[in-house]
């Protein structure tokens, strides 16, 4: 068996991987060969994996994020957490340093790593750079009204707009092509194509197959929609992969009313909710608006990257624009 199905089989049984770092989760937006995983076996238990590193080689010699994936990075098993401190930062770091010399040869390294990963250290030993970004998680969403009263009066005023004045109505289950085409007048409405449909529709597909998945959306009386969301559903955290509205959707709150629904939604199933976070200025005060915590995790990185898929990827705009 390669490191790989045994991998897979991990998945299955691991609830604390996180939904980016997922084996179905990598064949959709890598495709099955372009990502490769190493494993940690635990000292004395070769079946026994005490850490993960997945990680995705579009090009050769070059290791990168995937679309709509916001972190990857290192896991390590909860189940061999030692209660000593000093011992356990120690035995994640030669972990982490063993990991790192395994990896394939590369001129070029870029990840994100999840934010329960917090000592970047040997990767600094080794020559790495780190950058900090933001996440907004709401950590506890199973108290659906305490959520509700943390929230900014503007965030509360204009889903009772969207719900009142404009009568909107929410529906869920939306089938992936209307989603995706309220998701592409988002980027016509900022003068872009939309990013990667082709690989939205995969996720739609596969989470809807394995009921991991939902699309909200919220619809005027005549029927017609005007602000959706996708989330994928895990039962330690739901989070939220893509939006899209349309000029009515955005003036009326039911941008806003869907994406609250959407979390009233999925508390009955998830422990939290991740906005997926943004460092778009705008995009940040809503999520931090609706009473979500900043939540720091690192991007870590390598080399220099060839200078025309530096130009392509600032042509494509890599990352997709976090739509509220």
């Amino acid at each position: 068996m390669t490191d790989k199905e045994r991998y897979r089989e991990l998945c299955i049984r691991e609830p604390s991987i996180p939904i980016y770092s997922r084996d179905w989760w990598l064949d959709c937006v890598c495709g099955e060969n372009k990502w490769d995983v190493l494993l940690y076996f635990s000292e004395g238990c070769s079946e026994a994996i005490e850490a993960t590193f997945p990680f995705y080689t579009p090009y050769k010699k070059g290791i990168t994020m995937p679309a709509f994936t916001q972190t990857l990075g290192i896991w390590f098993n909860p189940n061999f957490e030692k209660e000593n401190y000093s011992k356990n930062l120690l035995r994640k770091q030669n972990i982490c340093e063993q990991l790192i010399r395994n990896l394939p040869e590369h001129t070029y390294f870029i990840q994100n790593f999840h934010y329960s990963f917090t000592d970047w250290l040997p990767f600094y030993w080794k020559g790495y750079r780190q950058t900090t970004r933001y996440s907004y998680i709401l950590p506890d969403i199973r108290n659906f009204a305490e959520i509700e009263k943390k929230r900014s009066y503007d965030i509360r005023q204009n889903i009772h707009k969207a719900r009142t004045k404009y009568q909107m109505e929410i529906k869920s289950r939306l089938p992936a092509d209307l989603f995706l085409e309220i998701n592409a007048e988002t980027y016509k409405r900022q003068g872009k194509k939309a990013y990667q449909p082709e690989i939205l529709r995969r996720l739609i597909e596969t989470s809807y197959a394995r009921n991991q998945g939902n699309i909200w959306g919220a619809f005027d009386p005549s029927g017609k929609l005007h602000a959706a969301v996708f989330v994928v559903i895990q039962k330690n955290c739901a989070y939220y992969i893509a939006g899209g509205s349309d000029s009515i959707g955005r003036k009326s709150g039911a941008h806003l009313f869907v994406l609250s629904e959407a979390i009233r939604a999925v508390s009955n199933i998830s422990a939290s909710f991740d906005f997926e976070g943004s460092m778009i200025p705008g995009v940040e005060r809503v999520f931090r608006s609706f009473g979500a915590i900043q939540i720091p995790y690192f991007t870590i990185s390598k080399g220099s990257r060839p200078w025309i898929r530096t130009a392509v990827k600032a042509l494509r705009n890599c990352l997709p624009n976090r739509q509220t």
